[in-house]
């Protein structure tokens, strides 16, 4: 299930960051180790009591002017409006109502989505409530008083954030339709591919207020069989500043392959991997999803007999952290083996909800085991039990074994492509969870 996005909007100096930092606190997910995921810390993904969620820090660049400042913050409220299920809108207590506030606060009101209006600053509660409710005026509902960086109040303001979620999600669960996001950097080729697929030019949907992310849900029959394809194209922003373009796309990254199975990363072939491609490709691969890299503009490429080899040699270094990734070099324009796509396509969800039985997950371990001795420190040796596999989207296995310190990557990668070299599982991502236990059980 696609984990809801809660956007946070407001002025500068409000406490945006200390708050993002704060809810999304050093757990920063477990990708660390992987070489070539550069993170942003334009997004985390955080956990309040038994909900997950994604969270997004919209804004970035703290203009001078006071102009400047409402201009960027409609284009910030205009990103959440575009791709968040909850906004919270982050006021400041000390610097009290400004007019700026008001010009978001009706944006929001006006975009019918959940806005949670959030007082920062307010350290100390029974002095500073008269202040608090001066932002009744704003008329977008309760203020919630916390201050981010004392982290007072943040439970129930994470209370009334979670009370929008689960209405949402249900409705998306009835569609079973494989959902295909298509990501890449602006002028890839995105919406060329889709519209591709398509056999039509589909509108380009009006940057409104008001324009829901499902209008750029693109459904496709082929062969018989539906597809839906979420194009991040989307909304043409125009942006005198590189960064708060960039950001805006790695912002809708997020969203759409959010909501995906499988993500097709497009790649510019005249271009070749840029560092903008591997951190898109780095989202699709934390959220552990289906993965194909499609090289765009083939027919664009002056070739020999060695240049399909050298251009997989570059993309297999650089994306080095995803070499499940299935990899077809096409062209949106010309439709070069599209048809390549939809069989990919299919194989990639297959594998992504492929469930393997344990009997035949402990055989391959137990001779995984025999041909390489796992690894040892200090005399004491690490031993895996048991193998089994708890959940799909993407096959997720649990190995119990004596002790953690003694767990390595290179031992995980090593099993891991030991049930590869068994089963394919070709696209997908897998992951390995390690749960001890004493030699006595």
């Amino acid at each position: 299930m696609s984990r809801p996005i809660v956007a946070i909007v407001g002025r500068p100096n409000v406490g945006k960051s200390t708050l993002f930092n704060a809810l999304a606190g050093q757990q920063i997910s477990i990708v660390k180790d992987t070489p070539g995921v550069t993170r942003d810390r334009i997004y985390a993904d955080v956990t309040w009591l038994d909900m997950q969620f994604t969270l997004i820090d919209t804004g970035g660049i703290e203009p001078e002017s006071s102009d400047l400042i409402l201009s960027s913050m409609r284009q910030q409220a205009q990103m959440a409006i575009d791709t968040a299920d909850v906004i919270m809108f982050i006021t400041d207590v000390r610097q009290g109502l400004v007019d700026a506030d008001f010009k978001v606060a009706d944006m929001l009101r006006r975009s019918h989505k959940p806005v949670i209006l959030v007082v920062n600053k307010v350290d100390n509660f029974e002095k500073l409530m008269p202040d608090v409710y001066e932002f009744y005026n704003l008329g977008i509902g309760d203020p919630v008083p916390v201050s981010a960086a004392s982290r007072l109040g943040l439970g129930d303001m994470l209370d009334e954030v979670a009370k929008y979620f689960s209405k949402d999600n249900t409705q998306e669960e009835e569609d079973d339709r494989p959902k295909i996001a298509v990501v890449g950097k602006p002028n890839v080729g995105k919406s060329s591919l889709v519209n591709k697929l398509v056999g039509e030019d589909r509108v380009i949907v009006s940057n409104i207020a008001g324009t829901t992310r499902d209008a750029i849900d693109t459904p496709v029959k082929y062969h018989g069989k539906e597809y839906v394809f979420i194009d991040t194209a989307g909304l043409r922003r125009k942006s005198k500043i590189k960064e708060d373009l960039e950001r805006y796309s790695i912002i809708r990254t997020v969203a759409a392959v959010e909501r995906a199975d499988v993500v097709v990363l497009l790649i510019d072939a005249t271009e070749g991997v840029t560092e903008q491609d591997s951190k898109i490709a780095g989202i699709a691969h934390e959220r552990g999803k289906g993965m194909i890299i499609a090289v765009n503009k083939w027919d664009a490429i002056p070739k020999n007999d060695k240049t399909i080899y050298k251009f997989t040699d570059e993309i297999r270094e650089k994306l080095a952290f995803m070499p499940y990734a299935e990899l077809l070099f096409i062209s949106a324009l010309t439709g070069q083996r599209l048809n390549r796509l939809y069989e990919t396509i299919d194989a990639v969800i297959e594998n992504h909800a492929m469930r393997v039985g344990t009997g035949v997950l402990n055989e391959i371990l137990s001779e995984a085991v025999a041909m390489k001795q796992p690894p040892s420190d200090k005399g004491k040796r690490l031993r895996l039990y048991y193998i089994t596999q708890v959940s799909v989207k993407p096959p997720t296995f649990v190995i119990f074994i004596n002790s953690k310190e003694l767990t390595h990557f290179s031992y995980t990668r090593y099993i891991e492509n030991k049930i590869r070299e068994a089963f394919g599982f070709k696209g997908t991502p897998l992951r390995f969870i390690y749960r001890e236990r004493k030699e006595k059980e």
